[in-house]
């Protein structure tokens, strides 16, 4: 550990003339991937040590695959950004850099100004290997015109958010577009009380919160009040709600300024997800991780670029261009106009009070695809809930 001090001192002072080259392989589009192109950019131009070369690997699941494989032939990059559902299975699988010897030097000061749940998630088993970088929470998108018109609350529970659905459905729209995605679901199970995996590491997808959730998803779906949307047609599911074929949607906070492109002819209203009392969102978003087989030079390189995107005002423009949760306190000050010109921006940051991080076990990575095909085949493939929560479940358990 010395040594890779050493080498990192020496580095950023100047004294080792070769610019290390930093692969940084991230699933950040639209406006906040050009916010990392410019981060990359100014980086690069503020010192001759590092060069960060960001590259857009495609979605999350898209970026995991491309991953893998590149860890089988040698070729994965220096910096990863890392979906926390995945982070724990690469750190099971041995694949990534502890980053400890790093972090410790880190002034106390800046490490207290970090919100606790996003700075302890990139920490397993007492050693870190993950650094904050983006965190989100889901949120309801409405639209905010229809629910005026017909004089209806906006949910602050599932039961109004069931008649809210079905109050809001015509005959050329639906109350609800329904995206079977494992983390939308998530969040309807934790708001309830539950979780989808048990304290002792179990899948636990047939329990009562998750039935009682596919359940209310299934009744929607039978009464023509939602349109079931798996993850393959995220983008239809976007243009039906702009296009007002869908009233109300699920999605994280950082779908907004993708969703800006297109031109709203209504109010678009954000909400927290509703909630039994004490029930609790999943936190959402990715750590920044060093692939093993990364230099010692380039693992430094990658700190660096890390602590820059840290920078009071780095963050600012961060949350400006992807509407992720601010990572610091020393922040909230910078965003106040920000927030105060359109306070529906803040309702992810309002429920990260109640978030939870997704469960840490490494095969939940694999869990979620079975979860994902058990929502599927119960709101287009008309099982019943029950029984494919079931199948998800006994598949589940046969990974470990």
């Amino acid at each position: 550990m010395r040594r890779f001090w050493t080498t990192l001192v020496l580095i950023l002072a100047g004294m080792v003339t070769a610019q290390v080259e930093v692969p940084f392989w991230h699933s950040m589009d639209g406006p906040a991937g050009e916010a990392i192109d410019r981060f990359a950019e100014r980086f690069n131009a503020a010192q001759a040590g590092f060069r960060v070369i960001p590259r857009y690997a495609g979605d999350y699941r898209e970026a995991e695959t491309k991953l893998i494989a590149a860890l089988r032939t040698g070729s994965a990059p220096v910096l990863f950004q890392a979906e926390i559902a995945f982070f724990p299975r690469l750190v099971a699988e041995g694949t990534l850099l502890p980053l400890d010897a790093l972090v410790q030097d880190l002034d106390p000061g800046f490490v207290a100004d970090f919100f606790e749940a996003p700075w302890k998630y990139g920490i397993v088993d007492g050693v870190r290997y993950g650094l904050p970088f983006n965190t989100s929470t889901p949120v309801l998108f409405y639209n905010a015109d229809a629910l005026r018109a017909k004089r209806l609350p906006v949910p602050d529970d599932w039961e109004t958010f069931e008649s809210d659905a079905l109050a809001l459905t015509t005959r050329r729209s639906k109350g609800f577009i329904a995206i079977l995605d494992s983390w939308i679901f998530e969040a309807m199970v934790t708001s309830r009380g539950g979780s989808l995996v048990t304290a002792d590491g179990r899948p636990n997808f047939d329990s009562p919160e998750a039935v009682d959730a596919l359940k209310m998803l299934r009744r929607l779906v039978d009464r023509r009040a939602a349109i079931p949307r798996n993850l393959a047609e995220a983008q239809f599911a976007q243009l039906d709600f702009v296009r007002t074929k869908g009233m109300m949607v699920f999605a994280s906070i950082a779908n907004w300024p993708a969703a800006e492109k297109y031109s709203f002819a209504f109010e678009l209203g954000v909400a927290p997800v509703p909630h039994a009392p004490g029930g609790k969102v999943p936190m959402g978003g990715a750590e920044l991780v060093v692939l093993k087989g990364a230099s010692e030079e380039a693992a430094a390189g990658a700190f660096a670029f890390w602590k820059f995107l840290m920078q009071p005002e780095n963050l600012v423009e961060w949350v400006h261009a992807s509407y992720y949760v601010p990572l610091r306190r020393s922040v909230l000050p910078l965003l106040e106009d920000f927030y105060a010109e359109n306070p529906y921006r803040k309702v992810a940051f309002e429920q990260i009070a109640r978030a939870v991080p997704r469960p840490r076990i490494p095969e939940f990575a694999v869990w979620r695809d079975y979860l994902d095909e058990a929502l599927e085949k119960s709101l287009k493939g008309r099982v019943p809930p029950q029984k494919a929560l079931a199948e998800a479940q006994k598949k589940a358990l046969e990974v470990r």
